[in-house]
């Protein structure tokens, strides 16, 4: 929303323009005027909902059913910012469903959908004349996705990788002298890691990301049950910073390799070679390195990603579904 209103002007300048029709929210309930909310209003509402203080007379209407709140906020676009359900994807399934049903784009930063859903909603999407858009779901707003559109006939055989920044900073801190559980503390303190870290901890976000560009981006359906997985929680303190003195550093790596009709892929702590270059990715940076039939090998590095990295990957999916 704050994204939206600094780029005002350059949405003016492509003949873009857009108010926010609905919001909705666990602590602020289903909120929706066709006519457009006040964003300050909103942003006050946030405060006082984080704050667990009640806003000032909140307008609330009651929407038992998404179809509903869309119909009444005659939105042209949602965004789908939902938290990860690992097991089934939902809510964030039926929200996108529910809007592309309504003839609505749909922009998710949520990476479920795309484990769970990708081809029935990709279809119906394109059903539907609509646009269903993830851009910020690995690799905030780094356009990973959208950069192999622009690679026409090439075919991906497989990537490695270092896709979640909180076991990047634990790791990047235990190397420093923190114990694992000060380094968990500093991670959350940057805002990189939830109060509860398990996903994070034990690999299964970054089995999700995998998952998701491997049905993406290799067109092959896989299980977050068919990815070997472990996390970084059995690493000791001394056994990290042994690895960092020895030149091989420990990562946590995502790995996918085309193997005749399926992909092999796995999430799993490991010994890189200080002169590789995800030994350099360190903090909340990011690395993906893509093979190709064509392309021996194709990297994206993410460093050090700010404030608006998730935003503007769906602030660019935006003007991707609208332009």
């Amino acid at each position: 929303m704050d994204l939206l209103e600094k780029k005002k002007q350059e949405l003016h300048d492509r003949g873009i323009t857009c108010r926010i029709a609905g919001v909705a929210s666990r602590r602020m309930g289903w909120q929706a005027n066709p006519n457009g909310l006040n964003p300050a209003d909103i942003a006050a509402q946030v405060s006082s909902a984080v704050s667990s203080v009640p806003p000032v007379s909140p307008v609330v209407r009651p929407f038992p059913k998404v179809k509903t709140w869309l119909a009444a906020a005659q939105a042209d676009v949602l965004f789908e910012a939902t938290s990860l359900n690992v097991e089934s994807g939902q809510p964030a399934v039926d929200h996108i469903r529910a809007a592309l049903e309504h003839g609505v784009h749909a922009i998710t930063a949520n990476k479920g959908p795309i484990v769970h859903a990708y081809r029935e909603l990709r279809d119906l999407a394109a059903k539907q004349g609509k646009k269903f858009l993830f851009e910020s779901t690995v690799m905030d707003g780094v356009p990973i996705f959208s950069f192999f559109d622009q690679l026409p006939a090439v075919h991906l055989q497989g990537f490695h990788g270092i896709l979640n920044s909180t076991t990047n900073v634990i790791l990047s801190q235990m190397e420093h002298g923190l114990s694992f559980d000060e380094a968990l503390k500093k991670a959350q303190e940057l805002g990189v890691a939830e109060t509860d870290a398990t996903h994070d901890i034990d690999g299964w976000d970054a089995a999700v990301k995998t998952a998701a560009l491997v049905t993406v981006l290799m067109d092959v359906p896989i299980r977050l049950d068919q990815i070997a997985r472990d996390g970084i929680r059995d690493l000791t303190p001394q056994a990290v910073r042994n690895a960092k003195r020895d030149g091989w550093p420990f990562k946590l790596v995502c790995r996918a390799k085309r193997v005749g009709k399926e992909v092999h892929a796995s999430v799993a702590p490991e010994k890189v070679r200080v002169g590789e270059p995800m030994a350099r990715i360190s903090g909340t940076s990011s690395y993906v390195y893509f093979e190709t039939d064509l392309f021996p090998g194709l990297a994206i590095t993410e460093e050090n990603p700010g404030l608006y990295a998730t935003a503007y990957g769906l602030f660019a999916d935006f003007l991707r579904a609208v332009s």
